[in-house]
């Protein structure tokens, strides 16, 4: 690259040349995560990513007692020793910090930054790799999610919905009034929406009031015969990506229509558009889902392993068992790829019983049908 044009994040960019510095270390250091960053938001990387990679990378430097141009593979060795015997972190997360690691590294020796002929300048020495393929956890596994996490059972599944409403009825009874069960009303509803759709927590959160409408092959569903998914999972660089998911399920499309049309207009803020509005804010947050979730969880005394996810999962299997094409699911969830629906299919004992049973069948009439035999 010219240097007459200098790569986003480049040490010129950021460090005026011939200017002696107050605090050099800190402010060479300071300055090339400034550059770094620069650098991520020129690949258009979601900000969320950018600030948690930069977390590492102090995290790193606070334990090192060392910046950048002195850090070594021993002090990264050290390190990743700490957060695995300490704080017991999951290979996911291990790895998520040898990578932000590795990838600022790499920022700092790339030629096109100029950060080691700027600290060979400032420092005597220059910055190194130390994220190797010998001091890193192999990727072996397509999937690394936690074993324990599953779907819900249908009987399961019933008795958390039943205690969703039931907390509606219990908090009228109380005389607390609209503040106590309009809240209570949203989060059921919130919850067998994110199970009728098979959306992830962030798609449940960020529906509008206006993100349905009808299926003209499924006009028995109203205007509730499909959901437009704006918020989906994002690839590294991308915008969030867009899905429409079809309602499966009557029952799904008669308790939306409640809620937006009879129940969610009571609530003060309902008026911003937001399909699960707080009384106090323009949309439900994160903390008041989960909370409200395990609260519900652990009253009906489930599995503590049972998290939002599961109301994903149970959806892929659910749908599997009754008999629907597995293309249509994969479609539904907007997944890629087939195998990455199939892990998300915890199908019963006694489906795997009936599919078993009927592959034998198949297979034993292939077999005796050219001999005219019969079993």
């Amino acid at each position: 690259m010219s240097r007459d044009v200098l790569a986003p994040g480049a040490a010129r960019l950021q460090l005026v040349d011939g200017v002696s510095l107050l605090r050099p270390d800190e402010q060479v250091f300071t300055a090339m995560l400034d550059g770094w960053r620069n650098q991520q938001l020129a690949r258009n990387l979601a900000f969320s990513t950018i600030n948690s990679r930069e977390k590492a990378v102090q995290a790193f430097t606070t334990h090192a007692d060392e910046f950048p141009w002195a850090w070594s593979s021993q002090m990264a060795d050290e390190w990743l020793g700490d957060l695995r015997a300490l704080r017991n972190l999951k290979r996911s997360t291990l790895r998520n910090y040898q990578n932000s690691i590795s990838l600022f590294c790499a920022y700092l020796v790339d030629p096109a930054y100029q950060w080691a002929t700027e600290c060979e300048q400032r420092f005597g020495t220059h910055p190194v790799q130390v994220i190797h393929e010998w001091n890193t956890a192999g990727h072996v596994q397509e999937a690394e999610a936690d074993a324990g996490k599953r779907a819900f059972t249908r009987d399961e599944l019933e008795a958390f919905f039943d205690h969703a409403d039931a907390q509606v009825d219990e908090v009228r009874g109380r005389g607390r009034g609209r503040k106590g069960w309009l809240p209570a009303f949203r989060d059921a509803v919130l919850f067998k929406t994110a199970y009728a759709y098979g959306l992830r927590r962030n798609e449940t959160r960020m529906l509008d009031a206006v993100d349905f409408g009808r299926n003209p092959e499924g006009t028995e569903f109203g205007d509730y015969g499909v959901v437009y998914v704006r918020y989906g999972k994002a690839k590294k660089g991308s915008p969030p990506k867009r899905r429409s998911v079809l309602t499966v399920w009557p029952w799904s499309a008669e308790i939306l229509e409640q809620w937006n049309e009879e129940v969610r207009p009571l609530l003060p803020t309902a008026g911003q558009g937001a399909c699960w509005p707080s009384e106090r804010s323009t949309r439900i947050g994160f903390t008041q889902m989960n909370t409200r979730f395990a609260a519900y969880r652990d009253a009906v005394g489930l599995d503590p392993v049972l998290d939002f996810h599961s109301l994903r999962r149970s959806y892929v299997t659910h749908l599997i068992e009754d008999g629907w094409d597995p293309r249509f699911v994969q479609e539904q969830v907007g997944h890629e790829h087939a195998s990455t629906t199939s892990l998300y299919t915890c199908v019963s004992s006694d489906f795997r019983t009936r599919t078993l049973r009927r592959a034998l069948d198949a297979t034993m009439d292939a077999i005796l049908k050219p001999a005219g035999r019969k079993r």
